[in-house]
């Protein structure tokens, strides 16, 4: 049986997979992440099995974000669930104690091909200032939050290892104090997870820093927020709010309060 040439890239070194061996990830796996405490010793393992190679999460607690170049695939990996890799290049994130971590996966023959997709033409309909991903508009404030927040990743050049700023780090680079910050974090999350992106929610065992690093790796995964978006950190007028801007954080404001007391 002839198999595709599957290759793991991290901090860039190349790994290739045996198809009679498969190859683990973690932190003492073939692939050793990181000698870091909350990550399991093996997490992931890439195996051929059936006709397909596949990437199973066989740890017990972290969750790992499955996606393609593009961002028009999206998957989160459960610990117990496993998904084929069925696409040229596949990367993946994931999140242990402070550090996030991403790794690519290149199949030289995958089964299926992805499509370039061209964005939808915007419509009268659309918010003015807003920025829109799939059903989610965010206000600018909201937009500018996200690109804080993942900019330490946006930054980079290779897959690695980032740490997602503290809120009061990305408070204090945006200008805004800290409730501020932790304001707009609980709009977009709302926002995100009402239009079914999961782990955003809070609640008993969801700290803040899980449902960080869980938005980070939504963004980053979806192309919600691109290297180009650095320059909206830069610009000068861009923590400067503008009557409309005021209007919409206070419309949003005001939903979480009435979801958040109904609930």
């Amino acid at each position: 049986m002839i198999h595709s040439k599957v290759t793991v890239v991290f901090c860039g070194e190349e790994y290739s997979v045996s198809p009679d061996t498969g190859l683990t990830i973690g932190r003492t796996g073939d692939v050793e992440v990181d000698d870091n405490p909350y990550l399991h010793r093996t997490f992931l393992v890439v195996s051929f099995e059936n006709g397909f190679w596949w990437l199973s999460n066989t740890g017990s607690t972290l969750t790992a974000t499955v996606a393609d170049e593009q961002g028009l695939f999206q998957a989160w990996l459960n610990p117990g669930a496993k998904i084929p890799l069925a696409m040229r290049k596949l990367i993946v994130w994931f999140t242990a104690g402070p550090t996030t971590y991403d790794f690519e996966v290149h199949v030289a023959s995958p089964a299926f091909k992805s499509v370039t997709a061209d964005p939808p033409e915007p419509t009268d309909d659309d918010e003015v200032g807003a920025a829109t991903v799939g059903r989610v508009s965010f206000t600018p404030d909201q937009k500018l939050l996200v690109v804080a927040l993942c900019e330490p990743f946006l930054r980079r050049r290779e897959a690695g290892t980032s740490q997602i700023p503290s809120s009061a780090v990305a408070a204090e680079r945006l200008g805004w104090t800290l409730t501020r910050f932790n304001r707009k974090l609980d709009n977009v999350c709302q926002k995100l997870a009402d239009a079914g992106t999961r782990g955003l929610h809070g609640g008993v065992g969801k700290l803040a820093t899980n449902r960080k690093a869980r938005l980070v790796e939504h963004a980053l995964s979806t192309k919600l927020v691109t290297e180009d978006d650095l320059a909206l950190l830069d610009a000068p007028d861009s923590t400067e709010p503008t009557p409309h801007t005021d209007v919409e954080n206070r419309r949003a404001d005001r939903m979480v309060a009435a979801e958040q007391g109904n609930a």
